[in-house]
């Protein structure tokens, strides 16, 4: 079981470092309202990504058939989910530190990354392909697929936490006046990759 654990936590590690739109979100609350809530926002992909790790370690094929075959519209959504944030974050009055007492809460936090996240179906595919360059083929035993599960999550909110710590010590160094320009930057990040996925979807249908 220690094996998968392992194998768990390099295909977190892998999934978790191209900076997409929750890495945009993450770095952008942890700029603005401190550690807690980039690791609350790196909370809810790693569990996004663990539902998706367990339909194609346990190969529930009715689930993955559904989200797969709704890929579009539900990636749709998700664009309009990452436009509107971005647009949000660009267009705050204040785009620099806020106290924590000001911050959006936790649970807010969670389910909007998490949203992001699971509007994605594609991961399905993604995981599995991951799974077999690690040698793993065909539905595992259930102990061994809650290792390679346990194992994404670590991996991922590892990244997440690295992310976030690398944001506060950013901040620390900053001057204050950049910290606006650096949160707004995050936003426009955002309505990119909002923005990207549309396209995509519209022309695709």
């Amino acid at each position: 079981m220690s094996s998968f654990i392992i194998k768990g936590i390099l295909i977190g590690l892998l999934f978790g470092m191209p900076f997409g739109a929750v890495g945009a979100m993450t770095a952008q609350r942890t700029l603005v309202y401190g550690m807690k809530a980039g690791l609350l926002t790196g909370l809810g992909s790693s569990v996004s990504d663990c539902v998706y790790a367990c339909i194609g370690v346990f190969g529930l094929t009715l689930i993955s058939d559904f989200l797969l075959r709704y890929q579009s519209i539900i990636n749709l959504a998700g664009g309009c989910l990452i436009l509107g944030m971005g647009i949000r974050m660009l267009l705050s009055k204040n785009g620099g530190t806020q106290n924590t007492t000001d911050s959006p809460g936790g649970i807010r936090m969670f389910v909007s990354s998490f949203a992001v996240g699971i509007m994605n179906p594609a991961a399905i595919l993604t995981f599995l392909f991951a799974f077999s360059l690690l040698g793993i083929h065909g539905q595992c035993r259930l102990a061994e697929g809650m290792g390679l599960v346990t194992g994404v999550f670590w991996g991922t909110y590892c990244w997440w936490g690295m992310l976030s710590g690398a944001v506060v010590l950013l901040k620390k160094k900053a001057k204050n006046n950049w910290l606006p320009i650096m949160n707004r930057t995050l936003g426009i990040i955002l309505i990119l990759f909002g923005s990207v996925m549309l396209v995509q979807k519209i022309f695709m249908c």
